[in-house]
């Protein structure tokens, strides 16, 4: 089978295309034909982690440590990136339950990714469902990274209807669905992106969107029940004067000082969550479901397919991008 495959860190020209052996499903396993992937951060680093310094990981220092041992202290240890997929069960093992052949499925990977490839096998209770029925291949191939995420973090904060939520990283896998779920919830959003991304994030169903190059949402005097700073971009200093009396400043990306603060934090007031997203298969389905409710929605910004994951990486690299970039497989 064809699959994207490195053998070095490096640029995304370390990406090339190659002919490896096609799995067999295991007992418990399905054996996925995959129709579409996606290119994330997760991915970028991964492709390059030996040149990611521990100021550049947008966690802390323990976590990048065992991050550089898991991906390959010198040479990558994850030869096949890809940690989104959609696709078709082609073939089950003979003890799965869940799946049949020709069942359409989208799944996470994770940090084991191996979706950059024509066919991919999955334990059936791993993090993968029926595809959302409403959506095509490449549209569910964005959803899991960014939705299960958001899902897990916004639960940390027990967001509630007619809360101001404001999100920092609006146009990002993380709070692109963090915007759409917040919607949901019944919270009035606000998100923060650069000049080309604004009208992404409109579409999204934000009910303002600030343009960080252009405005400084800390001196605009609004108050925000809660802010979600995906990268940890901002401070809690410098966004304690925006939030409510109770208002939470939720970190996905953090660092130590960060924690400290959470420790810190007193149970009353202005306070710090940071938090690490476990997911899970219940987790997945209820995404599915939202999808199918049309409350998570996919904005596609461009489609590569797999001979070219080199360009598709270069493209997002380059920082232009206004939606979700797909690398398709062919049937």
């Amino acid at each position: 089978m064809k699959a994207i495959t490195q053998t070095q860190y490096g640029l995304p020209d370390v990406l090339k295309l190659a002919e490896i052996p096609k799995p067999t499903p295991k007992e418990n396993e399905i054996l996925i034909k995959i129709l579409a992937s996606t290119v994330g951060v997760g991915d970028l680093w991964a492709r390059n982690f030996k040149a990611i310094s521990p100021d550049d990981f947008s966690m802390a220092y323990p976590l990048w440590f065992l991050s550089r041992l898991s991906f390959g202290w010198n040479t990558p240890k994850i030869k096949i990136l890809g940690a989104e997929l959609a696709g078709e069960v082609e073939a089950v093992g003979s003890k799965v339950t869940r799946f049949k052949q020709g069942d359409a499925v989208f799944g996470y990977r994770g940090p084991a990714f191996g979706a950059y490839a024509e066919y991919l096998c999955m334990p059936e209770n791993g993090l993968v469902a029926l595809k959302p029925t409403n959506l095509t291949f490449e549209e569910a191939a964005t959803i899991p990274y960014g939705a299960l995420t958001a899902l897990n973090l916004l639960r940390k904060a027990n967001l509630q209807r007619g809360q101001k939520t404001l999100v920092i990283g609006a146009s990002g896998k993380i709070g692109s669905y963090a915007l759409q779920l917040a919607k949901h919830y019944g919270a009035t959003v606000t998100g923060v992106c650069s000049t080309p991304r604004v009208g992404f994030v409109q579409a999204l169903g934000a009910d303002a969107v600030i343009d960080y190059t252009r405005e400084d949402f800390t001196k605009n005097g609004e108050r925000y029940d809660l802010i979600f700073d995906v990268m940890n971009r901002s401070s809690f200093e410098r966004c304690k004067n925006s939030l409510t009396e109770n208002g939470i400043y939720l970190l996905a990306s953090f660092k130590t000082p960060q924690l400290w603060q959470m420790l810190t934090s007193p149970r009353k007031g202005k306070r710090v969550i940071c938090a690490l997203s476990l997911e899970t298969q219940a987790d997945l389905e209820q995404v599915r479901g939202l999808a199918e409710a049309s409350v998570l929605k996919s904005i596609i910004d461009k489609r590569f397919p797999l001979e070219q994951a080199a360009e598709a990486h270069r493209y997002v690299e380059a920082g232009q991008r206004t939606g979700n970039v797909v690398i398709t497989v062919e049937r």
